[in-house]
C-alpha cells in the first residue's frame, strides 16, 4: 500500500485513470479505540464490512482481537494474519463444508443459527461436539435504521424460547444475538431490543451466557447526522445493567462494522464528462458505488 500525505499529492504523482481506494488508518484506529474504551463488553469486528488486509491489520494494531466471520474466505483471511485472534461464525446459514472446516481446521466454536434445520446441521457436522457455543438469532424490529435486515435472518421472538431450550441440550454455552438494522439512528433501538430479550428469558424461565447486540452503529454521511456514538454507549450500558439483574453471569458483545471503518476510507474518482449539472465519473452503482446508489 502506497502512502501519501494528501489526496492532492496522490493525484499529482499518479494521475490515476481508474478509481482509487483511499484508506486513512488513523481514523480507523481512532474509531476502534473509541469502541474498545467505551463499549461495556466485547468488541467483535464484522469482517464482511471491509475485509481488506490493510483494514484488518489496522484494527488488530488498534487492539481488536475478536472477529465476526461470515464465510470461509473471511475465516482464512483472519486466521492467516492473526493466529491469536478469536473468530465467531455469526452467519445464521452456513453450508456443511464451511461448518466442518470452521470447526475442525480453524478451531471455531461459536456458531449462530435461527432454525432447527441449522442446529441439526451444526450438530451433525461437528459430531455433536460438546464445546459448542450456540447463538440464537432473533428477528426484531428495524424501524430506527436506514437499512432493515430483519426480513432475511432471525427467528420470531415468540418461537425463540423453544429453539434456545433445544440448543441448551447440546451447547457448552448459549447466547442470543440480534441486529437492530444497519445505520441505526436511535440509541433506544438497542435498549428496546435488550428489554425484549430480558422479557423473553424471564417469561420462559431461561438464562443465557452471552447477549450479542450485533452491529448497526451509524456513521456520518452528507444527508445523515446520527446522534453521538457516546449516546449509544450510555444507553446500552444503562440497559445492560438492568438486564444483568435477571442474568447476572451474562456477557455483553457487539459486532460493529460500518462505525469502525466507513469514515476511514473513501474513493477517488475522475470526472470524464460534464453535461450541465451532471457529472459522469469512472465508477458507478454497478461498481464500487453500489451502496451509494441505494
Amino acid at each position: 500500500m502506497e502512502t501519501f500525505a494528501t489526496v492532492r499529492e496522490l493525484v499529482a504523482k499518479e494521475q490515476p485513470n481508474t478509481p482509487v481506494h483511499i484508506l486513512r488508518p488513523h481514523v480507523v484506529k481512532t474509531a476502534a479505540k473509541f469502541f474498545l474504551d467505551n463499549f461495556p463488553g466485547e468488541i467483535v469486528y464484522a469482517v464482511k464490512t471491509n475485509p481488506e488486509a490493510d483494514v484488518l491489520d489496522t484494527l488488530y494494531q488498534a487492539g481488536v482481537r475478536h472477529f465476526d466471520v461470515a464465510s470461509l474466505h473471511e475465516i482464512h483471511s483472519v486466521a492467516s494474519r492473526f493466529p491469536d485472534a478469536k473468530m465467531h461464525y455469526m452467519h445464521p446459514v452456513k453450508n456443511r463444508e464451511a461448518i466442518r472446516k470452521a470447526y475442525f481446521e480453524y478451531g471455531i466454536r461459536d456458531f449462530s443459527l435461527d432454525s432447527y434445520e441449522e442446529l441439526e446441521k451444526i450438530l451433525a457436522v461437528t459430531n455433536h461436539a460438546e464445546d459448542l457455543r450456540l447463538f440464537v438469532r432473533l428477528s426484531i424490529s428495524n424501524g430506527h435504521s436506514a437499512y432493515a435486515l430483519s426480513g432475511k435472518f432471525g427467528i420470531p421472538v415468540l418461537e425463540a424460547a423453544d429453539l434456545l431450550r433445544e440448543c441448551q441440550k447440546y451447547a457448552k454455552q448459549t447466547a442470543i444475538c440480534f441486529h437492530v438494522g444497519s445505520q441505526c439512528m436511535n440509541p433506544e433501538a438497542y435498549s428496546n431490543a435488550m428489554m425484549l430479550v430480558a422479557n423473553l428469558l424471564k417469561s420462559n424461565n431461561l438464562t443465557i451466557d452471552i447477549l450479542d447486540i450485533g452491529g448497526g452503529f451509524p456513521s456520518v454521511y452528507p444527508d445523515l447526522a446520527p446522534p453521538p456514538l457516546m449516546d449509544f454507549m450510555k444507553t446500552i450500558a444503562k440497559s445492560f445493567r438492568k438486564f444483568k439483574k435477571l442474568n447476572p453471569n451474562c456477557e455483553l458483545w457487539s459486532e460493529p462494522g460500518r462505525a469502525l471503518v466507513a469514515e476511514g476510507g473513501s474513493l477517488l474518482v475522475r470526472v470524464d464528462l460534464r453535461k450541465g449539472n451532471k457529472l459522469y465519473i469512472n465508477d458507478g452503482t454497478y461498481g464500487t458505488l453500489f451502496d451509494a446508489g441505494h
